[in-house]
């Protein structure tokens, strides 16, 4: 059972006005923003949220899919008959250009020529990143630069990057805001090696807090000699980005993040002029034109065909056409103005969450308010005595109110350490002589080494949110208000 404290009791010490007041309150901050359309578009695309009594709060997770996107595909595929794009026969040949239309789709939609872009068909924003780690000609005369701040899925590119002799360097993010240490990536970036291929990776926006790193460091980059891998897999979701613009060599991303249905497929944005560069390790059926048994060969096909092993998702791929275009329908203006204008409402509420000895609720990580930033915050729970709530407690009591959030590192170790204090020193005494650790294994070595937790608590706002679902989770943060913490033998 929750543990509720009494309505009075709540009120002593509550942030939070009546509902209704609140709500009106909001509302006249942020007149700029269409909350009647918002609440038409709940109703009418999303409305399981209210009949389940749901509070969807891992947008960064996975977005959530509307109920138009889904019939609309259901209805293409009762009444289509769709053959193997890989044949010139009439079912082929419809699939074909259901699958060509949602290649020029995506383009359109990020307003990248065809002429500079090349829009390349993977599982997800980790096959995308896959595919330049594999391909990207590192050699030994190579560098691989990447952030602190990194999906483990760039992260994993080092390993390729070092198995073919590249060096390999981290750039450090600041705490507390976890923004980028401008002074040590300019001076990374100025050591690039001009008879090598230099890549350069970064997250448009991080998953881990939510800070939106400059756009502007691609040219710079560029302007040094490297090439630049955008993961753009939690950007994309709430923000515009606009390739003619800004020009990217690689730009990752999954659809499902985007507009949450179909899952199994990304993208891989590339451009052209960077694309004959990278040799691929294998080849696969539809990546060839001809390959040979006893003549030992094979030939690649130009362009995304060589880079799209086997059968693409061709029933599933119809889909990414309908959501881009439910996206257009809504506006990705309109969603980012919702998505910040609740994200500022929540975090000066969260920040000034107290315990009646006044000492802070929680600790959050990275920045206080919407500059730069995206409806992504990471926090956590601390007791009057500034003891932490071990992030597994507070999630069994999301999962009793119904509300969806994510705890642990969320595929971002390095933004996680430097949030955290975690030091090389401190790692090295845990990874030291083990075959094998598991991330409760990581929790319980670290106990008691730094001064933070291990882990922490994400709540991540996006295209269905509204000001209900950021009120009644303050709501479920008020009841941590006098709590003790117990100690469950993995927090610091």
């Amino acid at each position: 059972m929750m543990n509720v404290r009494s309505t009075a009791d709540a009120n002593n010490f509550s942030v939070l006005g009546p509902m209704q007041e609140e709500q009106e309150q909001f509302q006249r901050t942020y007149p700029h923003v269409d909350w009647s359309a918002l609440e038409r578009l709940r109703v009418q695309e999303y409305d399981r949220l209210e009949h389940q009594g749901h509070i969807y709060l891992d947008y960064t997770g996975g977005s959530l899919y509307a109920q138009s996107q889904i019939d609309a595909h259901m209805a293409l595929l009762r009444d289509g008959v769709f053959g193997n794009p890989h044949s010139n026969n009439p079912t082929s040949s419809v699939a074909t250009r259901l699958v060509e239309e949602a290649r020029a789709a995506v383009l359109n939609y990020f307003n990248a020529s065809p002429n500079e872009y090349l829009a390349i068909f993977t599982p997800n924003a980790s096959g995308a990143l896959k595919l330049v780690g594999e391909s990207y000609p590192f050699e030994n005369k190579g560098q691989y630069l990447l952030l602190f701040d990194n999906h483990n899925s760039v992260n994993g590119i080092r390993e390729f990057a070092r198995a073919r002799g590249a060096e390999v360097h981290y750039a450090p993010v600041v705490p507390p805001q976890l923004r980028i240490d401008e002074e040590a990536l300019r001076a990374h970036l100025a050591r690039a090696i001009s008879d090598g291929n230099n890549l350069f990776a970064y997250p448009a926006q991080s998953n881990f807090s939510g800070v939106q790193h400059s756009l502007e460091w691609i040219a710079h980059a560029h302007t040094k000699g490297w090439d630049v891998l955008l993961d753009a897999a939690a950007f994309v979701p709430t923000n515009r980005l606009d390739l003619s613009r800004w020009h990217p060599d690689f730009v990752s991303l999954s659809f499902y993040k985007m507009f949450g249905y179909p899952t199994g497929i990304g993208c891989l944005l590339a451009r052209r002029d960077v694309v004959r560069k990278l040799r691929r390790p294998w080849f696969a059926g539809g990546t060839i034109t001809v390959a040979s048994v006893a003549g030992d060969v094979y030939y690649l096909q130009e362009g995304e065909a060589a880079f799209e092993d086997g059968t693409v998702n061709y029933l599933g791929l119809p889909a990414i056409t309908i959501g881009l275009q439910h996206m257009q329908h809504v506006g990705i203006e309109t969603i980012h103005a919702r998505v910040h204008a609740l994200t500022e409402w929540l975090l000066e509420r969260l920040v000034s969450l107290r315990h009646s000895n006044s000492a802070p609720l929680i600790h959050l990580y990275g920045p206080p308010n919407g500059e730069a930033r995206s409806g992504t915050i990471a926090f956590n729970f601390y007791d009057p005595q500034g003891t932490l709530f071990d992030y597994r407690e507070v999630e069994e009591e999301a999962f009793e109110w119904k509300i969806s959030l994510r705890t642990g590192c969320f595929c971002n170790p390095g933004a996680g350490e430097q949030a955290h204090g975690l030091t090389e020193i401190n790692l090295s005494e845990c990874f030291e002589g083990r075959e094998r650790v598991t991330f409760d294994d990581f929790v319980r070595m670290m106990s008691g080494k730094i001064g933070d937790a291990v882990g922490a608590v994400r709540i991540s706002l996006g295209i269905a949110s509204t000001f209900d679902d950021v009120y009644r989770f303050v709501q479920f943060a008020e009841n941590f208000r006098d709590r003790p913490a117990v100690d469950r033998g993995t927090a610091s």
